[in-house]
């Protein structure tokens, strides 16, 4: 009687941690999925534009001939730019065919790299840095701004195609915390730029969002009058004479 307890507990207990086990799986590699849409399906024609063509042809010249796969990440960038800010499954079997792998190593690499979008964004793919540094300056109230602002969650794209919101891991700007980047797709390719607005404040982000809708464009880099570039607010107050150099070393004395 015990001992068929006791199995029917371990049996119950080891489908429990299967299902557990199964669900974490799931969840862990959701982003990983693809499922044909009306609009991203292998059956939609896609090539890369006469322009691209040429770029394709400059960017594959900097590998050997039979190392094009290295190719692979520069090639999906410029799809990806071509594409309006994200990569179809077609345009990631068009990168394949070039460099001439199968259509999985290209998957592979566009779904580890967070740069790489396969969902639609807006013209104006706006980057939250959400990495400690930013975190403890305000990223969070910043990224709360911008989606009130705008009536989308993160990763959702307007209704009118222009914004849409993500968050990227530490962009290398932590002394200029917090901070934005601006993945321009709006004039394609050809137009393409991709800019940090740093030095933000809640209020100071949602002016960039509205000058973005205008059509203007404003100066990359620091938000904060009171400083140039990187340096000190208000101007240096130290090393504000060139340094002296090191006295030379007699090496013969040695």
């Amino acid at each position: 009687m015990l001992a068929r307890l006791a199995s029917r507990r371990f049996l119950e207990i080891r489908q429990a941690f299967r299902q557990s086990s199964e669900a974490s799986r799931s969840l862990s590699t959701a982003l990983n999925y693809h499922l044909d849409t009306p609009d991203n399906n292998p059956d939609l024609p896609w090539e890369f534009s006469e322009a691209n063509k040429q770029k394709v042809k400059e960017i594959l010249s900097h590998y050997p001939s039979n190392y094009k796969q290295s190719a692979v990440i520069p090639l999906l960038d410029l799809a990806q730019q071509q594409h309006g800010g994200w990569l179809p499954v077609s345009a990631m079997n068009a990168v394949a065919k070039v460099i001439e792998v199968a259509p999985i190593r290209v998957y592979e690499v566009a779904t580890f790299y967070s740069m790489f979008n396969r969902s639609k964004v807006g013209k104006y793919h706006l980057l939250v840095c959400g990495t400690t540094p930013c975190m403890i300056r305000g990223s969070r109230e910043i990224e709360e701004a911008l989606l009130n602002h705008l009536g989308v969650k993160r990763n959702e794209v307007t209704s009118d195609g222009l914004f849409s919101v993500g968050e990227m891991e530490c962009m290398g700007c932590c002394v200029n915390a917090p901070m934005i980047t601006v993945a321009d797709y709006s004039n394609g390719s050809e137009g393409y730029t991709y800019n940090y607005y740093e030095d933000i404040t809640p209020k100071r982000v949602i002016e960039i969002v509205e000058m973005l809708r205008r059509g203007e464009k404003l100066p990359p880099g620091t938000q904060n009058p009171k400083r140039i570039k990187s340096g000190p607010e208000g101007g240096n107050t130290t090393l504000l004479t060139d340094p002296k150099p090191p006295p030379c070393r007699d090496l013969d004395a040695c």
